[in-house]
């Protein structure tokens, strides 16, 4: 997928006016041994909504938008997180995602992170990238990383050799799923998860031209497991993504229908209590679980549009509490 837009030099624009308004935003910014920008969102700061939406839309390589409004379809639950985008194959797969594992060390000291953000277009280290045919080109890079600690200079030094910069050009923005500011960037995901389903249904990516998908900001819970299945859980069982693609309205009828959750054999606890019964094994968890409860389609061709999936309002409550 051809594009000459960078979306590393996009969120460094935003990666700037965080660092310029840290003290609003509630975050720790400081320069690391390698001179790298590090900026802890959630850690030991305390961070907060707004910076989470920040995040979000430096996660999405400054191609897309994350807004927090009302929602009336969940009364216990009446505020969700909106992500629009008009490029969401390379905002959501090409920046977005978290795809880049990053480990160091053994023992107690190990570090292990795994890195979303638009630094992955530069570094090309998956193999979506060879789907995507889209390479970034800049002087910079941004990472995001979902952790309670900075990367060691060792993971520093690998990420900026890896994208082709120097290391005071590399920013690390960093918060555990516990935070306020962690929680909502991953539930900020919803239309990215919706874009993966796609991606693995193998419809063709270039024919998605828009999207904009919902879910509820989930509360933050000081337990990982509780926490990360909260999240989880805001997009599988109240999320939904709107999508818009050209070609026949029978491909579009198609992968609504294979989009939504419920078409996962995992489908119907929440997520903290099926990642328990793995045995905490991520990788066993069926993967068409991850996607949103709810898929609209349009068929822009014929102007048809189709529908399958439902949000879950018991299971969002039994989930968050």
């Amino acid at each position: 997928m051809k594009s000459t837009i960078s979306v590393n030099t996009r969120a460094g624009t935003l990666v700037d006016l965080l660092l310029a308004d840290a003290d609003r935003l509630r975050v720790i910014a400081t320069k690391g041994s390698r001179g790298e920008t590090l900026v802890d969102a959630g850690a030991k700061a305390i961070g907060g909504l707004d910076v989470g939406i920040l995040m979000a839309d430096i996660c999405m390589g400054g191609l897309g938008h994350v807004t927090l409004t009302p929602y009336s379809g969940t009364p216990r639950w009446p505020f969700y997180l909106t992500v629009r985008s008009s490029d969401p194959v390379i905002a959501c797969l090409g920046s977005q995602y978290a795809g880049w594992a990053l480990s160091h060390g053994e023992g107690k000291d190990a570090f292990f992170a795994l890195g979303s953000g638009p630094a992955r277009a530069l570094a090309q280290k998956e193999p979506l990238f060879q789907d995507l045919g889209y390479k970034d080109k800049s002087d910079r890079a941004t990472l995001v990383l979902e952790g309670d600690k900075p990367p060691p200079p060792e993971i520093v030094d690998k990420v900026a050799r890896d994208c082709g910069v120097a290391p005071e050009r590399v920013a690390f923005i960093y918060a555990p799923t516990r935070s306020l500011a962690g929680s909502l960037q991953v539930v900020a995901r919803v239309l990215e998860v919706a874009m993966h389903k796609v991606h693995e249904l193998k419809f063709p990516l270039q024919r998605v031209l828009d999207g904009v998908a919902t879910a509820p900001l989930s509360p933050p819970h000081p337990d990982f497991v509780t926490a990360m299945g909260r999240t989880n859980d805001a997009i599988i069982y109240g999320g939904l993504a709107h999508l818009f693609v050209t070609g026949p309205a029978a491909d579009a009828r198609d992968l609504a229908k294979a989009l939504p959750s419920v078409t996962s054999r995992d489908y119907g606890q929440p997520f903290s209590e099926i990642f328990k019964s793995f045995k905490g094994d991520f990788y066993k968890i069926d993967p068409s679980l991850f996607s949103p409860a709810e898929a609209v389609v349009t068929a822009v061709d014929s102007g048809e549009t189709f529908r399958a999936g439902q949000i879950s309002q018991d299971l969002l409550d039994a989930s968050f509490g």
